[in-house]
This record gives C-alpha cells, sequence and structure tokens, in this order.
C-alpha cells in the first residue's frame, strides 16, 4: 500500500514523502512500517494501542479511529501530523 508520511516523520523514512508498507489491518500495516523504519510507530502509537492525539491516519480520506480497521491492497493511507507554534 501507498503511504503519504508527514514532514515530522520523513526522518525516519530517509526523507521520502511516500513510501509502501503491507498488512491486512491499520495495526498491521504500522508494525510492518516500524519493521522497514525502526521506531515510526512509536511516535503514532502510544503505550495503550491508540493513535496518538496529534497524528491522524486517514485511509482512503476517511479518519481511522481503531487498529482493527481492516485494509485492502489498493487503499491510500495519509499520516498526518499536528503542527504546533507560537
Amino acid at each position: 500500500m501507498r503511504i503519504v508520511v508527514p514532514s515530522q516523520l520523513r526522518d525516519y523514512t530517509g526523507g521520502a514523502g511516500v513510501v509502501e508498507a503491507e498488512g491486512g489491518s491499520l495495526g498491521a500495516l504500522l508494525a510492518d512500517l516500524d519493521r522497514r523504519y525502526p521506531g515510526m510507530r512509536f511516535r503514532m502509537i502510544d503505550e495503550q494501542e491508540a493513535i496518538r492525539r496529534h497524528i491522524k491516519i486517514f485511509v482512503n480520506r476517511e479518519q481511522a479511529v481503531r487498529l482493527d480497521l481492516p485494509l485492502g491492497e489498493e487503499d491510500e493511507i495519509v499520516i498526518v501530523g499536528a503542527l504546533s507554534g507560537g
């Protein structure tokens, strides 16, 4: 699957804004991303296995709220990180 990675996570992907990963569910996909890009999953998922507040994950333009969300091979995943500043 095609995953669009926000700029704040591109240090993990060597600067790539779009990467590929596999998984039958969102959780499996994030595990595969972490296998390919170690440490990346922890930046998106907390210790309670929930998506962190400052991260939004969209599957085919619909916001995902569960890691057990089933995925298909043609799905597009977009990860969005909140911006902050003053």
